[in-house]
């Protein structure tokens, strides 16, 4: 069934930010990373979904594997950005129909308000959605920076404020997971100190936006990978981005290398506002229902076991929570697939694909 409670949309980001420096006190700091949070999640169904549609799956496809690595860093940050709101007297909320993110829809808390986020298989539309949501102030690739708060500068925010007032670091219900065979940068570490949380969210914005100076991740797990912005545009351009240095110029970047091949994929549609219809003449048919719900409930638990990882006061309990929860995620790949491949009633030639909808225990 498709929820009958609502996401309630928010420019509670938006509104943080305006807030006087001298007044982000801990009550913004809980607010701010809290709407972190949302955030990271919100990215990770539509990539998710790219993914997926890609047919046949994983193999040496280029595009598969940067985006199979994209997601598993955006999992990393969804962790961080946990252990960020934990040590500092919080407690992460990732469940409730009014709070999780839904598609399509703008960001969480009106980052980026022009863009819709929305789930469809790989496209070049979706790829330039997934490149807009990555997007740096001043990339290294175009002229003019951007005109909107990024994801970047509201990390840049909550450290400042965090620089500010430090003694509110405790290193609180820390859930901590070797992820070093994802990525330098990706294993959950305990944030106990001002440079334990300065080095935690360079990572997130640096897998993310790249540097100033390079659009290279700091923090590869392999040699040469891209921050995620480059990635993506790599992926729509169809071509690598490569460095020409001349003699007294400045460094320039431009997707003028090797070429990046399409992958084929299964032809995943857009979903729609409130999911896909159960009743009228579109209707799906029971197997399809069957599928989709199977898929929600099956997010949905992970959530809520998620949000479970970060109420544990032990260790132990606290792992074995997130590793229920990595083992849920890994499920969801073939409800999701199976829908892939059954084709929309409406004759479009696309295809049923996960809601990603959250639906009360």
């Amino acid at each position: 069934m498709v929820n009958t409670v609502q996401y309630v949309q928010s420019n509670q980001i938006v509104e943080l930010m305006r807030q006087p420096t001298e007044q982000r006190d801990a009550t913004w700091l809980r607010e701010a990373v809290q709407q972190a949070i949302l955030l990271e999640l919100a990215t990770l169904p539509p990539y998710l979904c790219g993914m997926w549609s890609i047919d046949p799956p994983g193999g040496n496809n280029q595009v598969s594997r940067t985006l199979r690595t994209i997601i598993f860093d955006e999992m990393s940050h969804l962790g961080i950005a946990c252990n960020l709101l934990t040590t500092i007297g919080g407690t992460p909320r990732l469940t409730g129909e009014t709070l999780v993110p839904a598609y399509p829809g703008p960001l969480p808390g009106g980052v980026r308000p022009d863009l819709k986020v929305f789930l469809s298989g790989l496209t070049k539309d979706s790829v330039r959605m997934y490149a807009c949501i990555e997007e740096p102030d001043d990339p290294v690739t175009l002229r003019a920076s951007a005109a909107y708060t990024s994801i970047g500068a509201f990390y840049t925010a909550i450290l400042d404020a965090l620089r500010a007032a430090p003694n509110l670091i405790t290193g609180h219900r820390q859930v901590e997971r070797n992820m070093a065979h994802h990525g330098s940068g990706n294993t959950l570490e305990r944030l106990e100190t001002l440079g334990d949380v300065e080095s935690a969210i360079a990572v997130i914005k640096e897998q993310g936006e790249g540097t100033s100076a390079s659009p290279q991740n700091p923090h590869p797990g392999a040699q040469g990978e891209l921050a995620h912005y480059y990635a993506f545009q790599e992926i729509w351009h169809g071509k690598k981005l490569k460095l020409t240095q001349q003699p007294g110029q400045p460094d320039k970047w431009e997707f003028t290398g090797a070429a990046v091949p399409w992958p084929d994929t299964l032809p995943m549609g857009v979903v729609p506002q409130g999911g896909w219809p159960r009743t009228g003449p579109d209707a799906p048919a029971p197997e399809v229902t069957a599928f989709l719900d199977e898929f929600n409930r099956a997010y949905s638990d992970m959530l809520g076991l998620l949000e479970q990882a970060w109420q544990q006061d032990l260790p132990d309990p606290a792992a074995d929570l997130l590793q229920d929860a990595v083992d849920k995620m890994r499920a969801l790949r073939s409800p999701a697939r199976e829908l892939m491949k059954i084709a929309l009633p409406d004759g479009s030639g696309r295809n049923y694909g996960p809601e990603f909808r959250y639906v009360a225990p």
